[in-house]
């Protein structure tokens, strides 16, 4: 038996008047999965238990079996430890975006125009973050290259409970209501303040900004968390496991779940992403592994930036860069099983993440089942509601 996991980072949504009233999953064109889908399981499970927040984070640990609320420490430590970052006690670890501000004098003023820099490349981003720890880098603190505009903050004897507001949640809003107020998150505010003075001025900013594009002229702190203790996959489910992702979140959980984590160049996590390389690099996986997990970013990305369009043909890329040939592949296989589901959704409307369950379709080869075209409608009319969702994988590899 082999395992297939097709997360679609955000992929659920809400009706959208631009579409004539239907979803982005409702509007794609994803022949491949509506075809498994009507010979699958529906459902729709509850991904973000009661009292935890809505992120990839949370989400992403409950589709994979595991309790949130025991494991889950902060996003960032999970991020550090794709990095290579063994963190320590007394350490905490915060994500730092290179963000995109409006011009003010005040930064309170500023509007958060872009939470991704504008798109800035990693090798773009690596000058800017090396500039940052030559100017703020200590024996406290320390800061780290990641992806595009995804960095990392160490800290030394740092504080939880800071109440860091995730960037993309404040897309076109002026930011000053959205700092914290918390005392300890003071010199965190005072940092990203003064990062601008080095960011703005950069070569690099001035290069893209005579080129037509944003400048990444802020640092941005928020998902603070210390290092997590994560059960290895393979000692919960009995099957050894990998992942494909562009993320580090998500390489960094496979990481720490003992799990074989795959690189793909070109994996950018948005719809420029190199769907046919995540798709290849899966069915490699497969070889020798029996789970494979693969994470695809890009309907989250375009739910964040309101992309109406690119959230729509992110599925449709999807499904025909990654399930077709995924799928094909199986086939060699006995049998085997495939669920597809978004981690949570990412409404256009209000460009975040939402709480909402999410919907499901599981297939295996040897059992068909009546199910309908896999759209967040025939998901609920199925009647098969998973409000733990750590049931779910178990009843998955079951």
């Amino acid at each position: 038996m082999k395992y297939v996991v097709l997360l679609c980072d955000g992929m659920a949504d809400l009706p959208v008047a631009e579409l004539g009233g239907k979803t982005p999953m409702q509007a794609a064109h994803k022949p491949n999965m509506d075809s498994l889908a009507k010979a699958s399981m529906l459902g729709m499970c509850k991904t973000v238990a009661d009292g935890l927040k809505p992120g990839s984070d949370v989400a992403n640990l409950s589709v994979l079996g595991y309790d949130a609320k025991t494991c889950y420490s902060g996003r960032s430590p999970l991020e550090a430890a794709n990095l290579g970052i063994e963190l320590t006690d007394s350490q905490i670890a915060l994500r730092c975006n290179l963000v995109t501000l409006s011009d003010a004098e005040n930064y309170a003023d500023r509007v958060m125009v872009d939470y991704c820099g504008g798109d800035i490349t990693t090798e773009e981003a690596d000058e800017l973050i090396k500039a940052l720890e030559k100017e703020f880098g200590d024996n406290t603190r320390h800061f780290y290259t990641g992806v595009q505009y995804r960095h990392c903050l160490v800290v030394e004897d740092g504080k939880l409970g800071l109440q860091l507001t995730p960037p993309h949640d404040i897309s076109d809003k002026v930011v000053g209501e959205y700092l914290s107020k918390v005392p300890e998150a003071k010199q965190f505010i005072e940092l990203m303040e003064q990062s601008v003075k080095v960011l703005e001025n950069h070569p690099v900013n001035k290069k893209r900004v005579a080129e037509g594009k944003r400048p990444a002229n802020s640092a941005w702190f928020w998902g603070e968390g210390k290092r997590p203790n994560l059960e290895k996959f393979y000692d919960k489910f009995k099957v050894k496991g990998a992942v494909v992702s562009a993320v580090d979140l998500i390489r960094g959980i496979g990481k720490l779940a003992d799990m074989q984590v795959a690189v793909v160049d070109g994996a950018t996590g948005y719809i420029d992403t190199n769907f046919e390389g995540k798709a290849a690099a899966a069915i490699d996986l497969l070889k020798t592994n029996d789970f494979v997990f693969i994470h695809l970013e890009a309907p989250d990305e375009c739910g964040h930036r309101g992309e109406i369009a690119n959230k729509v043909k992110a599925i449709e890329l999807i499904d025909e860069k990654v399930l077709a040939p995924v799928t094909e592949a199986l086939e060699q296989y006995d049998d085997y099983k495939i669920l597809i589901m978004p981690d949570h959704p990412t409404p256009l409307s209000i460009k975040t993440h939402s709480a909402a369950p999410v919907p499901f379709m599981i297939y295996q080869k040897s059992v068909a089942k009546e199910g309908a075209v896999f759209t967040e409608e025939n998901a609920e009319k199925a009647n098969n509601y998973i409000e733990n969702s750590g049931d779910l994988m178990p009843m998955f590899i079951g």
